[in-house]
């Protein structure tokens, strides 16, 4: 299946997702009418491990049920959607004589798609060489291309003919070895991945070929990745959503958040599933041990989770955000912890820029910051509070160290100037603290561009 499929709920589930596993594993051996299901989640939010997860424990509790896993991406390069469900059909779900059979009945099912597909090409070929006949042939030709375009069409009919019976002797051939006593749940992951045509045509196949009873799909994909897919394949004008739901019953989305615990700017009882994984990451990385960037009671920890929240990172950009600290760690010790504070706060945001906003970058090597640009990264509002709600914004860590970036900014700096001179102060006071004696720097930003030098490998 992957490298994944030892996978396991009681292994690790860090983000509290076993319970809508169960869920889904109920509503798929019940008679109700969800296939296709669809687990929805953007990427990188850990789709695959959970649908890993969720086979595992399917196949654990129900050992009747034949469960089949499709990588629609790395069968994407095929460009035949069906024949890539078939084969995963015919070797994960049957075996022996059911087996045989039914490739004998899918054999002339996938000729007639690739005669098809043969056929549009070597059609679209003539078209375009069409310019290139003399015009002293076209009248010649004439005669004999009607004749021709005549049998072709019905050639064509018949073949459709003969591929509808075909496509019903899969079908009848795959009901008789599907029964309530054995069905098949097939999963099709990566499906948000793949080229638009080949999502499209997938779902297609999905609806036209399989629609046999007790044979249920559900597909681990990003559905807003696949509506754009349908628009890149029909054009925009086409209802993405109206198209989706002829062909989906049920849709469930994985959440972002983590319940069981009170983070920092989350809300009661709620984390967001990414800091989560941040903190198992960091938590268990021998290169940070000691930085305490692991410590949730720490500002370092605080720093990254609202740099995580403010640009909503998903699970696997925060792996990047930790493999980068960890090579910036490694070559500086700039995270070490008898460094000033301040200074390894910058230096997060240094690594996080590497990471994800390479115009930023770029801006910052020239000189050329721009604070309406870096303010949204450090989620720096845009009217700042000059009231007596001042002080309690303050204490946005984030906040605090993104307005010295922005008010040191090249341009539009003073889009984040207070007019209040007690509102100034108490920002600095916020800025102070973690600053120590080094509070005033000549340039701000040369630690950020320090941090550059350290990834680009060429600092000392």
């Amino acid at each position: 299946m992957s490298e994944q499929e030892d996978l396991t709920f009681e292994f690790r589930d860090d983000f509290k997702r076993v319970g809508i596993a169960d869920k889904v594993i109920t509503l798929l051996t019940t008679p109700i009418e969800i296939s296709p299901m669809v687990i929805d989640g953007d990427w990188g939010t850990g789709k695959t491990e959970f649908c890993q997860k969720l086979i595992h424990k399917f196949r654990s509790e129900h050992g009747r049920y034949r469960l089949v896993y499709v990588d629609a991406f790395q069968a994407d390069h095929a460009d035949d959607p069906l024949m890539t469900v078939l084969a995963a059909v015919a070797g994960e779900a049957l075996e022996g004589e059911a087996k045989r059979t039914f490739l004998q009945k899918a054999i002339p099912v996938v000729r007639y798609g690739l005669q098809t597909a043969f056929k549009a090409s070597v059609s679209h070929m003539l078209k375009e060489n069409a310019d290139d006949i003399a015009d002293g042939l076209e009248k010649h030709l004439q005669d004999s291309a009607n004749k021709a375009i005549d049998a072709s069409v019905a050639a064509v009919l018949k073949d459709h003919e003969k591929a509808q019976q075909n496509l019903k002797a899969l079908q009848a051939t795959l009901a008789d070895q599907v029964t309530a006593d054995s069905p098949i749940v097939i999963f099709i992951d990566e499906l948000d991945r793949c080229r638009p045509d080949f999502a499209v045509q997938m779902l297609e196949v999905i609806k036209h070929t399989f629609d046999v009873v007790n044979v249920k799909f559900v597909l681990v994909t990003n559905t807003k990745q696949l509506r754009a897919a349908i628009n890149h394949r029909y054009g925009p004008l086409v209802d993405a959503q109206r198209y989706l739901d002829k062909f989906l019953k049920f849709s469930v989305r994985l959440p972002a958040d983590v319940s069981g615990r009170v983070g920092y700017g989350y809300g009661e009882n709620r984390l967001l599933a990414s800091v989560k994984h941040y903190s198992n990451l960091v938590s268990s990385s021998g290169i940070l041990a000691g930085t305490g960037l692991g410590q949730t009671d720490k500002e370092y920890f605080t720093f990254a989770s609202e740099l995580i929240q403010v640009n909503q990172l998903s699970l696997r950009q925060v792996e990047t955000f930790t493999r980068y600290l960890e090579v910036y760690h490694s070559l500086s010790r700039g995270l070490a912890p008898d460094e000033t504070a301040g200074l390894r706060l910058l230096r997060l945001f240094g690594v996080f820029v590497s990471c994800f906003s390479p115009d930023v970058y770029d801006n910052i090597q020239s000189g050329c910051t721009n604070a309406d640009v870096i303010a949204p990264l450090l989620g720096v509002p845009t009217l700042l509070p000059d009231n007596e709600e001042t002080y309690h914004y303050s204490r946005k860590l984030a906040v605090i160290i993104g307005l010295q970036l922005v008010q040191n900014s090249a341009f539009n700096a003073e889009h984040f100037m207070f007019e209040s001179e007690d509102s100034q102060e108490c920002w600095k006071k916020g800025f102070d603290y973690y600053f120590g004696n080094r509070s005033v720097l000549s340039d701000i930003w040369q630690p950020v561009k320090e941090v550059f030098s350290v990834l680009s490998l060429s600092s000392r």
